[in-house]
């Protein structure tokens, strides 16, 4: 009977995110622009054409690129320019960061700062590691923990609930949403990013953010941030009500292969960009809400 009911939580709880009731749709300029970038035959002006007919995206997105957070070392001043010296794959990226901006930042900021604190994290670990495609390991750090403001907004009841089982018996967040809904924030913030269909090298991170020892397209990426997920949870920096720090994969740890020389390195510079960050993060804050950066939250 238990089964059963889990299995009806889930269901329910799937149908709510197709229905996007409370969540907003992407703008169908990132599932075009993902299409472009994948056709080798797509020219630079082509792509600009098709950003610069969103005017708000194409000005959050020369906001982003030249923000703290991806800390690009030369202004960018066109949308012309920032395809031409970052490429597609890194435009795709960054369209899809700037569209979830505001989304995650409306309705949890501790959970924003942590995002942004994971994604930094991940993006120098990516950098280390030569990864081909660092910013694609960033964006989907940025987007790891996306399924805890789709169960926030869908689910207000159970989500307080798994609030309170968290501070009651220190147990970790996903542990609580396994006993409560039969289904955890991963598997949720999977679910979402296909339905927004971003790619399954996208998806596989943000799904197996909590088992990266499970993923089949992309473990390096999946175990990059596993680590810099739990790294930043450890530093304390924003936690979206979830202040335990998660255990560490053993395979994860394996891929990475992190000396203590590498770990102490990576910290270093981890913790300066986290204060560049966390002005940028008040930036985008103060410019949404209309209010001086640090005045009171809105939300």
């Amino acid at each position: 009977m238990m089964d059963q009911e889990e299995s009806e939580e889930r269901r329910r709880f799937r149908r709510q995110l197709k229905e996007l009731k409370n969540l907003p749709t992407l703008p169908g300029i990132v599932a075009k622009l993902t299409r472009m970038a994948e056709n080798p035959d797509t020219t630079t002006d082509q792509m600009g054409r098709v950003i610069a007919q969103d005017h708000i995206l194409s000005a959050k997105l020369l906001k982003l690129v030249n923000s703290a957070f991806y800390g690009f070392p030369q202004r960018i001043s066109s949308l012309s320019s920032a395809i031409i010296l970052l490429g597609f794959n890194v435009i795709k990226s960054l369209i899809i960061s700037a569209s979830i901006f505001e989304l995650m930042e409306q309705h949890d900021v501790e959970l924003w700062q942590h995002s942004l604190g994971c994604a930094v994290v991940a993006n120098e670990l990516a950098r280390r590691l030569q990864v081909s495609d660092p910013e694609e390991v960033s964006t989907a750090a940025l987007l790891h923990d996306l399924g805890k403001v789709a169960m926030k907004l869908e689910l207000p009841g159970p989500y307080q609930e798994i609030g309170a089982m968290v501070r009651q018996r220190h147990i970790p967040r996903y542990q609580a949403e396994l006993e409560c809904l039969g289904l955890q924030h991963a598997e949720a913030g999977g679910w979402l990013a296909r339905f927004w269909m971003f790619p399954d090298r996208l998806v596989e991170p943000i799904l197996l953010h909590h088992a990266p020892e499970e993923a089949k397209i992309n473990p390096q990426a999946c175990a990059i941030v596993h680590f810099g997920d739990i790294l930043v949870r450890g530093l304390g920096y924003g936690h979206g009500d979830d202040v335990w720090v998660p255990p560490l994969s053993k395979k994860a740890w394996d891929i990475l292969r992190l000396s203590r020389e590498d770990l102490d390195d990576l910290l270093a510079v981890v913790e300066e960009k986290l204060w560049d960050v966390k002005g940028f993060s008040l930036e985008i804050q103060a410019g949404m809400e209309g209010r001086p950066a640090g005045g009171p939250a809105n939300v």
